[in-house]
């Protein structure tokens, strides 16, 4: 089997991105049934397309998707660079909001990318306290997956089970990925990690504790890298609303047939991370700290949403022109809303961001106030612009029949004459 190095050697492209994914020995079910094929599966694809637009934006908008590391002195991908300054921060948001308007949906770089940052910080914290090799090892990563331009995936959530117990109190103790055994090169790990955003579409996963942990959750105070076809990894694929329009033929039914987002149930069964990729190993008093900067990171990384919401209101105010409905005042106040409450994601994120701080390490981190604010408007803002873009569409687009049925040479005709629109297809003759 090719080895990672040979699969992604050299990747620049959408293109060479998408083949870098091909002939890994992933375990993955899907509806019950082990997915032979991911790159070209027709439900998986669509995120995989997304994906790739962060490699060409890159070639495109260099300025925007790229910056110079300080470790190698080359341009790599922002994805994969530590912020250095308040303007890095920055450019984060604006090349988040710039893949949401380019793929309408998740382009699921981001989790990888605030790992990153975080765990630069807090390894350096955790050297400086307890002398320990992991932020040496963590810049060494870092250069390495500069240079082979790989996606990095990062897994945070475990499953929890009761989440009244801490996790060495669980009656099961795979409900919190910890340490199931150890020897002299390293350490396995077993548990699971739920929600994992584009994990399959990832060349490495940073596997991170959850939560705050005590000392009696030493073995579950464990941070590594993996690549993402190690042995003893089983996906068990996510479902989103609709998801298996993107398994029809044609164009109407499929949606945004095109881009699409991931998420999978990951099962580790005695998992191995070398020494030399291990950055946290009981060092629990830490991991309150890792979860606080990458949620700080991440949550006005939200601003991805302002991106698919310029999407949406454009599509909203394409289809009241084509209703003839653009002019009437209560058609233009709906759009003013929903920038209004588009804009208002996008401003608390890149707030967080542009009052981003030094860490002791010199990596600036976004302030955790707006961060959290951001995070809190994304998780209601974005149902009230969509339920104005439904109701902006009217009706029809809400319960429209099929494509096969616009197609139909029994029926089709009628389907066309009542919509108001010219004829989309040509009648089936089959």
């Amino acid at each position: 089997m090719q080895s990672i190095d040979e699969a992604i050697k050299g990747i620049s492209t959408a293109e060479e991105y998408i083949n870098s994914l091909r002939g890994r020995n992933l375990k993955v079910y899907l509806f019950g049934e082990l997915v032979e094929d991911t790159v070209d599966h027709p439900m998986i694809r669509p995120s995989v397309n997304a994906v790739a637009e962060t490699f060409d934006l890159a070639l495109q908008e260099p300025e925007l998707a790229t910056a110079i590391s300080p470790f190698t002195g080359k341009r790599v991908n922002r994805f994969l660079h530590i912020a250095q300054s308040r303007e890095d921060v920055v450019l984060q948001n604006k090349m988040q909001r710039r893949l949401g308007q380019l793929t309408g949906t998740c382009f699921q770089r981001c989790v990888g990318m605030d790992a990153f940052n975080a765990l630069y910080s807090t390894t350096f914290e955790i050297d400086a306290r307890h002398n320990t090799p992991y932020h040496t090892r963590f810049k060494e990563f870092i250069a390495y997956t500069q240079k082979h331009n790989f996606v990095i995936g990062g897994a945070m959530t475990d499953v929890k089970g009761d989440r009244s117990l801490a996790p060495h109190q669980q009656a099961d103790p795979d409900l919190f990925v910890h340490i199931s055994k150890r020897s002299h090169d390293g350490v396995y790990i077993t548990g699971a990690k739920a929600h994992q955003t584009g994990c399959l579409n990832s060349h490495w996963l940073l596997v991170m504790p959850t939560m705050r942990l005590s000392e009696n959750d030493k073995d579950y105070a464990i941070i590594g890298a993996i690549p993402v076809d190690a042995r003893g990894i089983t996906y068990i694929y996510g479902r989103q609303s609709c998801d298996t329009r993107s398994m029809e033929s044609g164009d109407i039914d499929a949606g945004n047939a095109q881009y699409g987002g991931q998420e999978a149930m990951v099962i580790f069964e005695n998992v191995f991370i070398p020494n030399e990729l291990i950055f946290m190993d009981g060092e629990y008093e830490f991991a309150s700290m890792l979860v606080e900067r990458f949620t700080c990171y991440h949550r006005r990384s939200y601003v991805c949403k302002s991106g698919v919401g310029d999407v949406l209101i454009g599509a909203a105010a394409t289809i009241a022109e084509y209703n003839g409905a653009d002019k009437a005042s209560h058609i233009k106040d709906k759009l003013v809303e929903m920038t209004h409450l588009n804009e208002t994601i996008y401003a608390t994120g890149i707030a967080a961001s542009y009052q981003s701080k030094p860490t002791l390490s010199g990596a600036y981190l976004a302030d955790d106030m707006l961060a959290n604010v951001c995070k809190h408007h994304v998780t209601k803002l974005p149902y009230e612009i969509s339920r104005l873009a439904q109701d902006l569409a009217g009706g029809l687009m809400v319960t429209l029949p099929s494509e096969q049925d616009f197609r139909s040479e029994t029926v089709g005709h009628l389907l066309e004459k009542i919509s108001k629109v010219e004829p989309m297809f040509q009648p089936s003759t089959g």
